[in-house]
C-alpha cells in the first residue's frame, strides 16, 4: 500500500486513526501493529509471514541474549546467529539470484535462478531490528519483554517500507508511553502534506522527463542534452520521491505520538560530498557509521586499517541499494571521492567560493545518480557513449519529445525548492497576522491539487520500495 494512494489517504488511514485515538492507552501499540500488518499484507500478502516470523525469532534471540549476558562468549554467539539468520535473509530474498548469475558467469556453472521477488522494505526492517539485538547486546537498550511492543517496532507501518530506519533506542520510551496533543496531530498532518505534495506534484511529473529518455535508447542516442535534462530530472525525482516519503513518515509517527528524527537535510545544497552525505539518508548514513564503520576501528586505527573500513563500509552501501554491480560501482565511486575529499581535496574546496563547490558538487551527486539510474553496466557504457557521440541536437530532442515540454515547470519548481527556499518562506509568513491560517490554507490547497493528480496519474511507485 502506498502513502500516496487513495486507499491509503481516504480507507486505510481514516479507520486506523478512529480506531488508535478510541482505544485506551494500553491497546493503542496493539492497535498500531494490527494496522501495520495489515498494511504490509496489502501488497506482499505472503511476505507479512516473514515478517511475523522475524519478529518472533529476534524476540527470542534478544531475550537469550539479555539470559546469557554474564557468559559473554555464549551471548556474543546468540548475537552472530542473530546476524546470521537477519542477513541471511536478506541475502536469499535480495542477492541469492545475483551471486548464483555470477557464479555462473565466473566459473562457467549451469545453477538455476530463484526468481524470489523482493519483500517490500526488507533492507530497511532488517537494519532495524539488527539495532534493537545488537544494542541489547551492547546493553545499550533494556531487552523489550512484551513480543507485540517489538512487533509494534519493527512493523510500525509510517516507516516500515522505506524509513528512515528508527533506531529502537529512539522509540524505546515512546513505544511505552508518548504524547498526543492536538497540536502534534496538526504538525504531523502538515509534514505529511508536504511530503505527499512533494512525491505526487514534483517527483510524479519529473519522473516522465526522466523516463523519456532512460527507457528509450533511441532517445539516449540523441546525445548530451537528452541526457542531462534527463539526469538532472532524475536527480530530482529520487530527493522528491524519497524525501517526500521521510517527510510523509515523519508527518504520521508524530500524528501517532513519535518523534522520528530526521532523513534529510537539502542535501542538494551542499558545498562537499562529505557534506551531501550528513545531509542525504542521514539513518542509513549513521547506521552504517555505528554498526559497521565504528565497530570495525573507525579512523582510530592505522591508515591501511582506516582506508580498508571505509572501503567496507561503502561497498556495503553500495550493495545495501540493490543487488548489481552498478551498485557496487556506485559505492566504489564515492569511496574515492570521499577519500580524496579527506586526504587532500578538503583542504582546497575549503578556500574556493561556495558557489564553486556546490557546482562540484553538485556535478558529482548527479553523475553518481547516473550510476544509480541505469539498470547494467552495459547501459552505463551505451549511455556515456552517446553523450560524447551524439546523433542529433538540443532542439531536436525537444522536437521529438515535445510532451515533455509541459514538465520542465516542474523541475524549475523542484531546482527551487530543493534549497530551504521553502523553509525561510514559511518563516517569513509566520511572523505575520494570520500567517498561520495562510500556510494551512495553502497546504490544504496543494493537498487537493496533489489529490486531483493521484486519481489522473499513472505513475505513482516510491523509487526506494526496490530497496
Amino acid at each position: 500500500m502506498l502513502f500516496s494512494s487513495l486507499t491509503f489517504l481516504f480507507v486505510f488511514l481514516p479507520v486506523t486513526l478512529v480506531l488508535y485515538f478510541l482505544a485506551n492507552d494500553k491497546f493503542k501499540n496493539y492497535i498500531l501493529l494490527v494496522a501495520s500488518l495489515i498494511f504490509y499484507a496489502w501488497g506482499e500478502p505472503k511476505y507479512v509471514l516473514l515478517m511475523i516470523a522475524s519478529i518472533i525469532f529476534n524476540y527470542f534471540v534478544a531475550r537469550l541474549i539479555d539470559k546469557k549476558r554474564k557468559k559473554k562468549g555464549v551471548a556474543k554467539l546468540w548475537l552472530i546467529v542473530a546476524v546470521v539468520v537477519n542477513i541471511g535473509a536478506l541475502f536469499i530474498f535480495k542477492y541469492l539470484d545475483f551471486a548464483i548469475y555470477n557464479l555462473n558467469l565466473a566459473f562457467n556453472f549451469n545453477l538455476g535462478q530463484t526468481n524470489l521477488a523482493l519483500p517490500i522494505g526488507i533492507s530497511f526492517y532488517t537494519f532495524q531490528i539488527l539495532s534493537y539485538v545488537i544494542d541489547v547486546y551492547r546493553k545499550k537498550v533494556k531487552l523489550q519483554k512484551n513480543i507485540f511492543t517489538l512487533g509494534t517496532y519493527i512493523a510500525l507501518f509510517p516507516q516500515l517500507i522505506a524509513g528512515p530506519i528508527v533506531r529502537y533506542s529512539d522509540v524505546e520510551k515512546q513505544l511505552k508511553e508518548r504524547t498526543h496533543s492536538l497540536d502534534k496531530f496538526c504538525d504531523g498532518f502538515r509534514r505529511f502534506i508536504v511530503g505527499f505534495v512533494k512525491k505526487v506534484l514534483i517527483a510524479n511529473n519529473v519522473a516522465v522527463i526522466a523516463d523519456t529518455v532512460f527507457n528509450n535508447p533511441s532517445a539516449q542516442a540523441l546525445g548530451p542534452a537528452a541526457i542531462i535534462i534527463s539526469l538532472l530530472a532524475y536527480t530530482l525525482q529520487i530527493y522528491y520521491d524519497f524525501s517526500g516519503y521521510s517527510d510523509m513518515a515523519i508527518g504520521l509517527g508524530k500524528i501517532f505520538g513519535f518523534d522520528f528524527d530526521e532523513n534529510f537535510n537539502y542535501p542538494y545544497s551542499a558545498v562537499t560530498i562529505t557534506d551531501f552525505w550528513k545531509r542525504w539518508h542521514i539513518s542509513l548514513t549513521t547506521w552504517f557509521r555505528d554498526y559497521i564503520y565504528i565497530p570495525l576501528g573507525g579512523n582510530r586505527c592505522s591508515k591501511i586499517k582506516w582506508v580498508r573500513n571505509f572501503a567496507i563500509v561503502w561497498l556495503l552501501t553500495g550493495l545495501w541499494h540493490g543487488a548489481s554491480w552498478n551498485f557496487v560501482l556506485w559505492g566504489v565511486f564515492y569511496m574515492i571521492i570521499l577519500l580524496a575529499e579527506k586526504q587532500f581535496l578538503g583542504k582546497l574546496l575549503a578556500k574556493m567560493p561556495k558557489f564553486i563547490t556546490w557546482i562540484y558538487t553538485f556535478i558529482i551527486v548527479n553523475f553518481g545518480w547516473l550510476l544509480f539510474r541505469v539498470n547494467t553496466l552495459d547501459d552505463l557504457g551505451y549511455t556515456v557513449n552517446a553523450f560524447f557521440h551524439p546523433s542529433a541536437s538540443a532542439g531536436d530532442f525537444l522536437a521529438q519529445n515535445y510532451s515533455i515540454v509541459p514538465y520542465i515547470n516542474f523541475m524549475i519548481l523542484g531546482i527551487i525548492f530543493m534549497f530551504p527556499v521553502g523553509k525561510k518562506i514559511s518563516k517569513w509568513i509566520l511572523k505575520k497576522k494570520f500567517g498561520r491560517f495562510i500556510l494551512d490554507l495553502v497546504l490544504i490547497v496543494l493537498f487537493m491539487i496533489g489529490i486531483f493528480a493521484l486519481v489522473n496519474s499513472s505513475y505513482n511507485p516510491f523509487i526506494y520500495f526496490r530497496f
